[in-house]
Order: C-alpha cells, then structure tokens, then sequence
C-alpha cells in the first residue's frame, strides 16, 4: 500500500488541517471535527447539513458554503461521525428557523444523525431529516436496510442549499431534498478496489480482467462481478438499470458522470459521450450536466452515473450561484 499520508491514524484530522489553511471561507473545529460556513449561523435562514464517513471527498466538507452546506461532519474512513459530532454541526448551522439533515441511507449514518436530531430538539433546534437512498444496484447491501445513498446526496445538497440561501422555510427546503432523491436513480462500477488507510489492504479482490457492477462507495459488493468491458457496455448497463428502476422517456435530465476517486478525467469525459449518446437514443434530453470526481471512494477506479429528472424549479435552484471548494459557479 502507498498513501500520501503521515500517521495512519490522523488521516482526517490532517485532512481537516488541509481545508482549514486552504478555504478561509470554511471555519474548521479540530476538536469537534466539523466544518461550518465562516459566516454560519445566519439570522433566520434554514441550516442544512451532512456529513458521514469520511473517503468521499469532496463531499461532504467540500460542499461546505454560499448555495449548499452550512456545516458537514466528517467521520472516520467509511465511518459514520457520532451523535455529538453531528449535533455539534447542527448547533453551529441554526439561525432560528430550524436545520435540515441530509442523511445518506447506511444504518450508522441514519442511527446517529436521528440521535443528534433528537438532542438538538432538546436545545430547542427544530431539525427535519431527509434520507437519501437513490441507488438502484441493489435493495440491501453490507451497510444498509434498503437502498444506499449516493450520487443524489450531492443534488440534494445542492437544490435545498439554494432554497434556503433564497429564504426558504424548513418545510419547502427539505421537501426539495425529498423531491431530488425521489427524481434521481444512480448506479455505480468499480474496476479496482480501494484501500482504507488503518486496514492497509483492499477491501476486495478483483482480478485485472474483472469489475464489479453496481458496488457501493464504500466497496460493497454489487449485482454482478463480471469480466471487463469497453466504456459504452459499461455505460449502457448503469443506464438500463436506471431507465429500468424510472423510465426516462421524454424527460429533461441532469446527469452526473462521476469518478469513484481513481478514474482519470479523459476517461470520464468518454463515459460522459456513451451516455449523452445513450439518452440521446432513448428519448431523453440532457439539459445539464457535470463530469468529475465528486462522490468518491478513496482512490477506487470505477464510474457511477446519476440521472435526475428535472422540474423547472429544480433547474433553476440547479442553476443558482454557489461558492464551495468543490463546487461553483454564479458568483
């Protein structure tokens, strides 16, 4: 195993570091472990937050500021944060008219962020819980009950973030976020494994000529190991189980291509044109779009493609300025 790291055992808290130095728009608590908008709390708006384990960069602390995240709570490598650590996020994002909790579907993360919640009711911080489970792969996995969080975490954040930067209420911001995971299928490919740094080998086996279809972002298992094949298979695949699960016929979609860590940018941008050929073929038009690394799995090798049926309202809280060191534009 080669990590650029120090000790093994300060991996997110040096990554913490990192953002501190490099963002002076984030206000980072090493002791806490969460990462907050400079200017949060803000009088009378709606917070929102999320968090988990951390690996997934740059969600969650990279979409920390003006149009998405008032706060984040990284845990430990593929680790749910604890209630403490949430509630600490929670206090920090409310400015009166009560918080949003935008929870991806894995047991620790549903378990802990519903402790905070109910400690934060005890400080008198209203919180309205959205659970996101948009991937399609597989009803029950390694992590879960039910269907796993994924890439519509990032829309949702998104969406509501821009609704409540517009003065929304608690109720419209979080029904938004409900709205987005209901619109959006996702379905992701490995075609490495990844590392955790404390374990210091792969969470899986695959051989050289093998992937994994449908694999979760912390290396669960899929629907099927199968042997290697070219992009547009690979593509044709996700987007099947997608248009499978929520037919997409004549629908305007935003679609994400997105990296699991370890896929090189020229190779996105190829799955990026088997799928706009894809939907192009079936029906569907693609009125926005976003290519990169966004929801990842540490240096894991592999795609996953997430399709969002959009509303105007959706397009255009889509659309409005947001400023977070991984996402922006508007501004």
């Amino acid at each position: 195993m080669k990590k650029l790291i120090g000790d093994v055992d300060d991996v997110v808290l040096d990554t913490l570091r990192g953002m501190a130095a490099a963002h002076p728009s984030l206000r980072v608590d090493l002791d806490q472990r969460i990462i907050v908008r400079a200017d949060a709390p803000r009088t009378g708006k709606v917070g929102l937050i999320s968090g988990g384990g951390s690996g997934h960069e740059p969600l969650h602390g990279g979409f920390v500021g003006y149009g998405m995240l008032d706060a984040a709570c990284p845990g430990e490598v593929f680790t749910s944060p604890v209630p403490d650590q949430i509630l600490a996020a929670t206090t920090a994002a409310s400015g009166g008219a009560g918080v949003v909790h935008i929870v991806k579907n894995y047991t620790g993360d549903v378990l802990n962020f519903q402790m905070a919640a109910e400690l934060a009711e005890d400080e008198d911080v209203e919180v309205v819980p959205v659970v996101i489970d948009d991937d399609v792969a597989v009803q029950d996995s390694t992590f879960t009950a039910g269907r796993r969080g994924t890439g519509a975490t990032l829309f949702a954040e998104k969406t509501a973030g821009a609704l409540a930067e517009a003065g929304g209420s608690l109720q419209d911001v979080a029904a938004v976020a409900r709205e987005v995971n209901e619109r959006t299928r996702s379905f992701g490919v490995a075609l490495t494994a990844c590392t955790v740094p404390a374990a210091g080998r792969p969470t899986f086996e695959l051989a050289d000529d093998e992937m994994e279809l449908g694999i979760g972002i912390h290396g669960e298992p899929g629907r099927e190991r199968t042997k290697l094949r070219p992009a547009p298979e690979i593509v044709d695949v996700a987007l099947s189980a997608i248009n499978d699960d929520m037919p997409l016929s004549g629908s305007e979609v935003l679609v994400m291509v997105n990296g699991m860590g370890g896929t090189p940018l020229m190779e996105l941008y190829g799955a990026y044109a088997a799928a706009a050929e894809w939907l192009g073929g079936h029906g569907v038009t693609v009125a926005r779009s976003l290519v990169g690394n966004y929801v990842t799995s540490l240096e894991m090798a592999g795609v996953m493609v997430s399709v969002l049926r959009l509303t105007p309202q959706l397009t255009e809280l889509w659309d409005a300025p947001v400023e977070t060191p991984g996402l922006r534009w508007g501004r």
